[in-house]
């Protein structure tokens, strides 16, 4: 039988710990790179900025480890990678940005492309062309941080740190203006165009303009802008006009602007102040009258050459201006007149006014029953009227005259009317015209056929009477001549005898001093010139025998 063992007599298992093993010296030198390595890569990640994304049309020029982000010309990022988006549109660039300038990547930045650019009103980015393209960088205005953006397609021309003020400009039309056109003060290069745009209601122009200091101090709330493209020229009443303000406005368009003489307010204005943008610097600087009287003209005569704007003068000091032509139908008779809506400035003609400045300013310029007054005399008493005149015969641009005819009929101003209607005279063409017109009536009414029957018969008249008078003379040339030549040889013969005679008597003569002798003398020198104007006529006989009926040459028969 087996013997039992009792537990409790058996031997018990002691636990004994296991003595700490050290560290082998051959693992210090690994664990140290590694706590170094670690702590690197935590400095590096806390040093770096942040990564941000800039999405381009194109990416002319940007390569990944060679184009930096530059801002102020101090390079703040570079690009670590270009690449198409999913959908192939556009390009993305990927870049690195230094922690120092992690706060600027904000909402509102702007990022561009800068590269050579070469434009009529200036050149730019002349340093890309040995460094490269480069990504340009505007600081925004808002707070809110930013890690992905759209960069401009044209770089701006103005940056923020540059001195002077923006501005916007309204016109009806861009004309020939771009980013960059030139802006001029007094024909000095002040500024430049920044941006354009169309107006959310899409009825005009938005441009946004930068003017340098210091010329940005004299755009004040009176400033005038106006449009200084190309070549300003203009063909009026006044002749013809051409203003350019530089080559460069010439070719590739710009704006000009000052200040009219008669602006009140002379400070500065604030930035981004709207303006309006005139079409030329004449209409810019036009003074705004302040009391203006509409009044309107019927004339019988063609308004070829009238156009909206031409000047309205008084004794040919301008007075006003024209402001609408168009024609007046009687609906009754259909009797259709001539349009003329004109517009008169009192106070032009006061500042013209001499030592009667004070008295009728004071009239012009006070209610309307004492402007009434003078142009009711004006009218009624010395004979006013208006009268349509050539401002130009090159151009053929009327203009409207007002001047005074004291042998005007009568007219009278009806004053209910609106506006009211003064009196006219015909142009002095429309008068030439009806003058010539009546002179040629005239004429219709001769009888040109008679006339000309009449001085046919009295042409064939005077034909036939001078070849009468041809025949008579050469008659005379073959019966009168030969015999008259044979008288006059006998008196010429009888003259040379009586000449003999004399010269003997008067060689037997003795005493000269004798009165008798001298007498005898003088009748012999009387007898002697009578000869010889009998000869002389003699001789001119038989030259002219023709001068017996016609008389001598040169005298009436």
């Amino acid at each position: 039988m087996a013997e039992i063992i009792d537990r409790d007599d058996l031997p018990q298992a002691t636990i004994v710990r296991k003595k700490g093993t050290r560290i082998s010296v051959v693992w210090i030198i690994p664990i140290l790179a590694a706590v170094i390595a670690v702590g690197i890569a935590i400095q590096r990640v806390m040093s770096e900025g942040p990564t941000i994304t800039i999405v381009f049309k194109a990416a002319e020029g940007l390569e990944a480890g060679k184009t930096f982000i530059k801002y102020k010309d101090v390079n703040i990022g570079q690009v670590t990678a270009v690449k198409l988006s999913n959908d192939h549109s556009h390009v993305e660039v990927t870049a690195k940005i230094d922690k120092s300038a992690a706060d600027l990547m904000v909402e509102d930045a702007k990022f561009w492309v800068v590269e050579p650019r070469v434009t009529l009103s200036g050149v730019s980015g002349l340093g890309t062309l040995l460094s490269g393209n480069y990504i340009g960088f505007e600081l925004g205005a808002s707070k809110n941080q930013q890690r992905k953006f759209t960069g401009l397609e044209v770089a701006p021309i103005i940056t923020g740190g540059q001195p002077g003020r923006q501005f916007m400009l309204k016109a009806n039309s861009l004309g020939s203006l771009g980013i960059g056109s030139p802006i001029y003060f007094r024909r000095l290069l002040a500024g430049q165009v920044v941006a354009y745009g169309l107006a959310a209601d899409g009825k005009e122009i938005e441009i946004k303009i930068f003017v340098n200091a210091p010329y940005d101090k004299y755009v004040n709330s009176g400033a005038r802008f106006w449009n200084a493209s190309g070549i300003d020229a203009s063909i009026g009443a006044g002749g013809v006009e051409v203003r350019t303000q530089s080559l460069i406005a010439v070719l590739a368009g710009g704006l000009a602007f000052d200040t009219p003489s008669f602006a009140a307010n002379t400070e500065p204005a604030a930035a981004n102040t709207v303006f309006t943008l005139y079409a030329d610097q004449s209409t810019a600087m036009k003074q705004q009258e302040s009391i203006s009287t509409r009044y309107v003209l019927h004339f019988s005569e063609s308004l070829r050459g009238l156009s909206v704007g031409a000047p309205v003068t008084l004794l040919g000091l301008p007075a006003g201006e024209v402001t609408d032509v168009g024609l007046a139908i009687d609906p009754a008779t259909m009797n259709t007149r001539a349009r003329v809506e004109v517009v008169s400035f009192p106070e032009r003609l006061v500042a013209r006014l001499g030592t009667s400045k004070a008295a009728i300013g004071k009239m012009l310029e006070g209610s309307a029953q004492q402007r009434h007054s003078v142009m009711r005399r004006l009218v009624e008493q010395r004979g006013l009227r208006a009268q349509l005149r050539s401002g130009s015969l090159l151009t053929g641009q009327l203009f409207v005259a007002f001047d005074f005819f004291p042998n005007a009929p009568k007219a009278k101003i009806d004053w209910s009317q609106e506006p009211v209607e003064l009196p006219v005279m015909p142009g002095a063409i429309t008068d030439l015209e009806q003058k010539v017109s009546g002179i040629l009536a005239k004429l219709d009414k001769l009888p040109l056929d008679a006339i000309s029957a009449d001085i046919t018969k009295v042409l064939a008249t005077t034909d036939q009477t001078l070849k009468d008078a041809n025949k008579a003379i050469n008659r005379l040339d073959t019966d009168v001549t030969p015999g008259l030549k044979t008288t006059m040889e006998e008196i010429r013969g009888a003259i040379t005898s009586g000449d003999a005679v004399l010269k003997n008597a008067d060689a037997t003569l003795v005493g000269s001093n004798a009165p008798a002798q001298q007498e005898l003398r003088e009748a012999l020198q009387e007898i002697a010139r009578a000869a010889r104007s009998l000869r002389i006529l003699t001789d001119y006989l038989e030259q002219h025998p023709e001068a017996l009926l016609r008389g001598k040459t040169g005298e009436n028969p």
